[in-house]
């Protein structure tokens, strides 16, 4: 029987070639029907016993593919590795920020599973107007203490509410000091709201952390399509989606909480508080105002690498 239901996948076969995982495009079903009409009577359990044995197992397909890799992606991996090791060589500050995804707030099914004598129950649909609010974490997880922070916001993902959690982070009485705070390094993805297009991200960069906390702040952003390779998503947000999983997140409180209390046993350490600002999406920075500021392109990869300086009192 095992080489009959051999032959009838052999041309229903796909592998991984580094993992040597085969998989079965037809169901346990449509193979047992197959090998009935060959004179073979089983059950679907035997079936998928001795596929399990071919090293198949059924699979959903995944998103993997980011399509044709940027001309310049491994040449900027390797400016940010250089200059990463660079900075906590030196004793400055190095954080890799992001926006979580949005998430409604309200009686909606969460994504996992939890231990307990019976689900909760929870809305069929996750309907906006059912919702208590919509929340947006923006994280900063900093490399060198293992340290994350976390604030959710109550209005819109944009760049002032990007730039205003990083400040509210670095003027946290209670972070970790760093050997020399008078440079900081921010690894960010190239699109969302601290994205390399986005003017009022360096514009803000400029006022709300240059500018009024005279810190010199370079930028380093991931290529495109590379936005996982970021630290924070592995390092942080990782942690914070499996200690909510299968929780689901009725308001504001809620989600501030299960992010405060995610644990690791590398010892991460989350902050987290609610930004309850309003910010407006839309704003534009004219040509004028991105003269003004005191932003110096890197050599390597300038769009996607820069340096923005404090500015003279006058300016």
């Amino acid at each position: 029987m095992e080489p009959a239901l051999e032959a009838l996948v052999e041309d229903e076969t796909a592998g991984d070639p580094t993992t040597g995982q085969k998989w079965v495009r037809r169901s346990r079903r449509q193979l047992r029907q197959r090998l009935d009409q060959r004179g073979y009577q089983v059950g679907r359990m035997t079936v998928r016993r001795l596929l399990k044995k071919l090293t198949s197992s059924l699979k959903a397909n995944q998103k993997q593919l980011t399509g044709p890799p940027h001309p310049d992606r491994d040449r900027q991996f390797r400016s940010i590795e250089r200059v990463t090791r660079l900075f906590l060589a030196n004793g400055h500050p190095v954080i890799s920020v992001d926006t979580k995804k949005k998430a409604l707030l309200g009686n909606f099914q969460n994504p996992g599973r939890v231990w307990c004598q019976q689900g909760e129950a929870v809305h069929v649909h996750d309907v906006r107007h059912d919702a208590l609010g919509r929340a947006v974490p923006s994280g900063i997880y900093d490399l060198r203490h293992n340290e994350g922070y976390v604030d959710v916001g109550t209005s819109a993902e944009t760049s002032a509410f990007a730039v205003d959690a990083i400040g509210l982070g670095w003027e946290d009485e209670n972070r970790p000091a760093f050997p020399d705070e008078r440079q900081l390094l921010i690894l960010s993805d190239a699109g969302g709201s601290d994205g390399c297009r986005f003017r009022l991200w360096k514009q803000q960069l400029q006022q709300q952390l240059a500018d009024r906390l005279g810190i010199e702040v370079m930028v380093c952003h991931y290529p495109t399509g590379a936005s996982k390779w970021n630290p924070i998503e592995h390092r942080l947000f990782r942690y914070i989606s499996l200690n909510w999983a299968g929780k689901p997140l009725r308001c504001f409180a809620t989600m501030v909480g299960y992010i405060r209390g995610t644990p690791t046993e590398a010892g991460l350490k989350v902050k987290a508080f609610l930004l309850d600002r309003e910010y407006k999406a839309g704003i534009r920075v004219s040509d004028d105002e991105m003269t003004a500021l005191n932003l110096q392109r890197r050599s390597v990869c300038p769009n996607w690498n820069y340096v923005i300086k404090p500015r003279c009192a006058s300016l």
